[in-house]
């Protein structure tokens, strides 16, 4: 699945963009969409262009990959209507950061999803624990207890601790679904217990991270291992900078979208997008 990179246009959002995205991404093997997460820049676009970048992916899509829908703030008020406005976009489901900068306690965080599940029920939800961007650690022994919640459904988990992988499958089962966060850990998440990634190497390389994810699944390891090192400067240098603003870049070169970015986010610096080009020829991504 691909935590799809938002494009902006003089400021605004790219829609014509943005849909040329989404078919690049099916095209690639992508079977899942996740509009308006971290690489979608959602904290600084307006409830309404969140809605409708989340409907362009549903109409683009078209049924043929799921779309999850990014609706995560730090007020649970705020998230709930958020997801409000995911259903009304058609989305498949929601993924729910944990709550940030306000660090609540464990039992808070079981009381956030909670609170959402009891305002849609039925409506799946995708807990999001990525400590490094929150200040809070969504715990294995807290996960267990959203397992009591059935709208909660999956967990994308962003550490890339194999041992938070494996405590979760020891804690969870079957479950849950367990989405890694991590594109440097793919092969390992999926060989303690996970299904899958969500992704931002993806936008760049749809093709290989489907082949790396499926290959994985089906435990043709040799395989597997050549792509996830074959692909691992790619997602060094998509987090040499903060991210989006890597991945932003390498789309722009590659002719999908502009490389706008909002502020706070600044352009890449030309050393490291130097670095990137160099990486997207020789994986053989880049023509010319």
């Amino acid at each position: 699945m691909t935590a799809l990179a938002t494009p902006f246009r003089e400021g605004a959002f790219d829609e014509a963009a943005y849909r040329a995205l989404v078919r690049q991404q099916i095209a690639g093997g992508t079977s899942g969409l996740i509009p308006m997460g971290t690489t979608g820049e959602a904290v600084t676009m307006a409830p309404d262009e969140r809605f409708r970048a989340i409907r362009v992916a549903v109409e683009e899509a078209a049924g043929r990959a799921a779309v999850v829908g990014g609706a995560g703030s730090n007020s649970t008020a705020e998230t709930i209507e958020g997801v409000k406005r995911v259903r009304e976009a058609g989305a498949d489901g929601s993924l729910i950061v944990t709550p940030y900068y306000n660090k609540p306690t464990q039992a808070g965080l079981v009381e956030h999803y909670r609170a959402v599940a009891k305002a849609h029920p039925g409506f799946p939800i995708v807990a999001y624990n990525v400590p490094g961007r929150t200040g809070v650690d969504l715990l294995p022994d807290t996960v267990l207890r959203l397992c009591d919640i059935p709208e909660v459904v999956a967990i994308k988990e962003a550490t890339g601790s194999m041992p938070r992988a494996v405590d979760l499958l020891e804690k969870c089962g079957d479950r849950l679904t367990l989405l890694s966060g991590d594109d440097f850990t793919v092969l390992p998440f999926i060989a303690c217990g996970g299904k899958g990634v969500i992704s931002v190497s993806s936008n760049v390389a749809p093709r290989m991270m489907a082949d790396l994810v499926a290959a994985a699944r089906a435990g043709q390891m040799a395989k597997a291992r050549e792509l996830q090192v074959r692909m691992n400067e790619l997602h060094r240098l998509l987090f040499i900078e903060s991210s989006p603003i890597p991945v932003k870049w390498a789309l722009h070169k590659l002719g999908l979208f502009g490389p706008e970015v909002r502020l706070p986010l600044v352009p890449m610096t030309e050393p490291n997008a130097k670095k990137l080009e160099a990486e997207l020829r020789k994986l053989g991504l880049l023509q010319g």
